[in-house]
């Protein structure tokens, strides 16, 4: 695809550099002009919730779970009127086939909604805690789709390792956000549900919430939207200099990735939204592409993932306007007190 550029990002991953091509619309002027601001003002990257879905990663299914009831513990400690009284182990969260237990993701979730609210709406529970028990409500999200995330590559290295989802979420805590406008959401639709490798994309939904094919994921194709688990569903409507990186393939060509995008087009209109509505924001804004053979040396995802897997750590990244270096680690005693301070 021939793209004109508009920048180019150098990230560098310990002794590795990676390049991003940057592409030129009316998005990514936005996105880029978000980025240099997180860069250049020195927010802080949020290197706990980075890179997922890497089947070997130290953040694992157990470790993972140890984060999810220390902050269960914390925030119960904390009486909000608000109690939570689940308790997560690897075990009782995937079954023998090693396939997720949804529901108990789901219950996560919805812990996590109760607790914080939506954006413009934040819950009596949020707004009474300190910044302490914040970190820790907000945990709640991030360490439950990072499980996910973990849980599928995991299975999938056992399975069809071909198919494991390795990605990269570069994050900014307390990033400034934009609103998207009618012309951003062109780069939407349900066909960008399909990432290639390397596609760089603008991150989550910063209005806080499930978009619907998060939910026809975890509810299921028979789900109906006034059953979900889940009480929130939203469609994009603001994001940050935040950005996502697929390492894994792109399925959009093979059968059963195109049979489960046509049962999400059906489950949409079931459910009263029309699938070629772009302003419901499905999919991934593509902004940019890594050049892969300038960052690697190659485009096969097997050598890609090889040097990746000893380099999960985002140590500098350089735009035209902007550059910042991160010393700092998830690993560190101090990580959370770091990121507790800033809230």
């Amino acid at each position: 695809m021939n793209q004109s550029l508009l920048d180019v990002i150098e990230m560098d991953l310990a002794d590795l550099t990676v390049y991003i091509n940057v592409w030129d619309n009316s998005l990514s002027r936005k996105w880029l002009a978000a980025l240099n601001h997180s860069i250049n003002d020195q927010y802080h990257l949020e290197k706990n919730y980075c890179f997922v879905g890497f089947a070997d990663s130290p953040r694992n299914g157990q470790f993972l779970c140890e984060q999810i009831n220390t902050s269960i513990a914390e925030i119960n400690a904390a009486n909000l009127g608000y109690t939570i009284t689940d308790i997560f182990t690897v075990d009782s969260v995937m079954d023998s086939e090693m396939n997720l237990v949804r529901d108990r993701f789901n219950c996560l979730h919805k812990y996590f909604e109760d607790l914080q609210g939506t954006s413009g709406h934040m819950s009596c529970y949020y707004t009474q805690a300190d910044p302490k028990i914040k970190w820790h409500i907000r945990q709640l999200n991030l360490l439950c789709h990072e499980f996910e995330s973990w849980a599928l590559s995991w299975r999938k290295k056992h399975t069809a390792p071909e198919w494991a989802r390795p990605s990269q979420l570069m994050c900014w805590l307390n990033a400034p956000r934009f609103i998207l406008d009618e012309k951003d959401y062109e780069l939407f639709g349900i066909d960008t549900l399909n990432r290639q490798l390397g596609g760089v994309y603008v991150g989550v939904n910063k209005a806080v919430g499930k978009h619907h094919w998060e939910v026809f994921q975890d509810e299921g194709r028979d789900s109906r939207i006034g059953e979900l688990t889940t009480g929130t569903l939203k469609a994009q409507t603001e994001a940050a200099g935040d950005f996502d990186i697929e390492w894994a393939r792109d399925p959009g060509s093979y059968k059963w990735q195109i049979r489960q995008l046509c049962e999400f087009r059906e489950w949409l209109a079931i459910n009263r939204f029309d699938p070629e509505d772009k302003t419901l924001t499905i999919g991934h804004p593509q902004v940019g592409q890594v050049d892969l053979m300038r960052s690697f040396g190659t485009d096969n995802y097997q050598a890609i993932w090889t040097q990746l897997n000893s380099r999960l750590d985002v140590t500098a990244i350089r735009t035209s306007e902007a550059s910042a270096t991160y010393t700092y680690h998830w690993k560190d005693p101090d990580y959370a007190d770091q990121q507790i301070a800033l809230l």
